[in-house]
């Protein structure tokens, strides 16, 4: 007896959870922004017979965080002059992190 009251509950509860749709936005970010970066101060240069540009410390990402990366005197050969910091990025319908990099003006 009880089940027969309980029945049309039932299926109006599965009916109401067949109209319920979760669609996931493409151009919602799931993942967090990368923290503010540090505060650095830059020790001296290395004394190198070759050109050194400071490269900043950034935050990276490893796939379930971000970690911290100190700035270091890296070699100026091949290198941008413009330093452009991590960032999340959708070109392709996925998130991709871009890992911080030299880029070059133009």
């Amino acid at each position: 007896m009880r089940t027969r009251r309980l029945a049309p509950l039932v299926v109006v509860l599965l009916l109401l959870a067949g109209c319920v749709s979760i669609t996931r936005r493409q151009d919602v970010n799931p993942y967090p922004p990368a923290p503010p970066d540090r505060t650095e101060i830059a020790p001296l240069p290395p004394v190198s017979e070759d050109p050194v540009i400071w490269q900043p410390g950034h935050w990276d990402w490893i796939g379930n965080a971000f970690t911290w990366r100190d700035g270091r005197w890296v070699g100026r050969a091949g290198h941008g002059s413009m330093w452009q910091t991590g960032y999340w990025s959708n070109t392709t319908g996925t998130w991709l992190w871009m890992p911080a990099h030299w880029v070059s003006p133009g």
